[in-house]
């Protein structure tokens, strides 16, 4: 049974239990309508951190609205509010040191941390997003921050909005600015000041792009026959942001609104506990859900948290990376038995480190659970 189906089961239990206080009848009601509704994450971070210029740059254009349904696939409602009654978090900081304090009591399966003004780092040159992006990595790797989050991103925003928006006109300009001498126009984007006083689109470029994506703007420009749009989109991260969205949250959707169903009759049970058993059954659920766990140790894969070395592709296969179906997990083994074998052994071996043993056990208990629900033949 997945753990939304589960959450929804219990939930429809409690409802009797709770006729008599119309309060809690009516959140355990919402609680279940949206174990079967979009996966809710909420785009969240603190003042001027940049969450609407965020939002703004994964839709690619102007919301004109805190909340967005759209299909990453499957509905995803994207939320710009610092609200805790979401499924999953993109928590943005403008700067590398993260006030780690604000993630804690967070499930980390729920968190992807933004670096979101990754442009600022480094005086705004133009390898700052490959600077912002090395910081991102060793961060998420990092003991203080990697155990409370699934990842963390360097984004520029306001670049990303500013690129998928671009008029013709200010395409143009920027076209123009490629044209003129390396070292004047070097000289002119020293500052603000300075390339307002030499350049008549500086105002519009300045207000779309930002200074740090002028200047990269202006280099890129130099190239023959370059997608301008393009390359600045790549450039500023969002794509990046949306694959892990996508990846870390969408694609695990189910699970994740079946643990917030969870959570939030586990409250409800907390502050009037009328069914021992059924306390008992939510605490059981939670402690057990092995999707949380799969989608916990697929992001130490890709931060670099756990190594698996040659075992690795098959490892993602059988975790079910990016969607895949329970009955397409075993296409890359030869059955499901000899899979158990192989990685239990890997567990049991004692030349690898202990994050990898517990890596193995965890992909033994994915293959365990297709056999018992009847997915492969054992």
């Amino acid at each position: 049974m997945s753990l939304a189906t589960t959450a929804w089961t219990l939930l429809d239990q409690a409802l009797p239990l709770f006729r008599d206080n119309p309060r809690a009848e009516r959140f355990l009601h919402a609680a279940r309508s949206r174990v079967e509704g979009p996966l809710r994450v909420g785009i969240t971070g603190a003042p001027g951190s940049g969450r609407t210029t965020l939002m703004n740059a994964v839709v690619g254009e102007p919301v004109p609205t805190d909340r967005l349904t759209v299909d990453w696939p499957g509905d995803v409602e994207l939320i710009d509010s610092a609200e805790p009654d979401v499924d999953a978090s993109v928590w943005l900081t403008p700067h590398p040191a993260v006030d780690v304090a604000a993630l804690r009591g967070r499930d980390p399966v729920t968190v992807l941390v933004v670096l979101s003004r990754a442009d600022e780092l480094g005086g705004g040159r133009v390898d700052a997003l490959v600077s912002a992006r090395q910081v991102a990595r060793r961060a998420a790797r990092s003991p203080g921050l990697g155990v409370l989050c699934q990842d963390v991103i360097a984004v520029a925003g306001v670049l990303a909005l500013g690129a998928s928006t671009m008029t013709a006109a200010e395409g143009e300009a920027v076209v123009a600015l490629g044209k003129v001498p390396k070292a004047q126009l070097d000289a002119a984007l020293l500052s603000v000041d300075r390339f307002r006083a030499a350049t008549p689109a500086a105002g519009a470029l300045l207000a779309r792009l930002g200074l740090f994506g002028t200047r990269l703007a202006s280099t890129l420009a130099r190239r023959p026959g370059v997608d301008l749009v393009g390359e600045l989109v790549r450039a500023s991260g969002v794509a990046d942001l949306r694959a892990a969205i996508g990846a870390r949250f969408a694609a695990r959707a189910s699970a994740l609104r079946g643990r917030s169903g969870l959570v939030a009759l586990e409250a409800v049970l907390r502050r009037e506990p009328r069914s021992a058993a059924l306390v008992e059954e939510v605490e059981r659920a939670l402690a057990s859900a092995h999707d949380l766990r799969e989608l916990r140790l697929l992001a130490d894969l890709d931060t670099g948290r756990v190594a698996l070395g040659e075992e690795e592709a098959e490892a993602r296969y059988l975790l079910g990376q990016h969607g895949v179906t329970p009955a397409e997990r075993l296409a890359v083994s030869d059955d499901a038995p000899g899979a158990v074998a192989r990685w239990r052994a890997v567990g049991e071996d004692v030349r690898r480190d202990s994050a990898a043993r517990r890596a193995a056990l965890v992909v033994v208990r994915s293959c365990e659970e297709m056999v018992a629900r009847g997915v492969v033949s054992a």
